[in-house]
């Protein structure tokens, strides 16, 4: 298997004016559009948070438009990746919002 296509899991909170701008559902929407599993929520500190899980060449792209682009009303300040790991198989069935 080739190194980009290794599957990965990655957390991630982002930071900004990311509540209360569909941040949530155009998050769901790019990782279903790029093949990936896992979940956003928002948080109680303001922020939006959540797990990507997929092949590391569909992760990357993903966490870059959580750090550049997110929702169209959004400000991004900033975004954390953390608790990066190879995974043998996928922990979720699709991209979901919790609530």
């Amino acid at each position: 298997m080739a190194e980009r296509d290794t599957l990965v899991s990655v957390d991630y909170e982002i930071f900004g004016k990311v509540q209360g701008v569909f941040f949530r559902k155009y998050t769901q929407a790019e990782g279903k559009k790029l093949g990936l599993v896992g979940w956003v929520q928002n948080t109680d500190r303001g922020t939006v948070q959540g797990q990507l899980q997929g092949p590391l060449s569909k992760v990357r792209p993903m966490q870059r438009w959580l750090e550049t682009r997110g929702s169209p009303k959004s400000h991004i300040d900033r975004a954390n990746f953390n608790n990066e790991k190879t995974i043998s198989k996928l922990d979720y069935a699709d991209f979901q919002i919790i609530k």
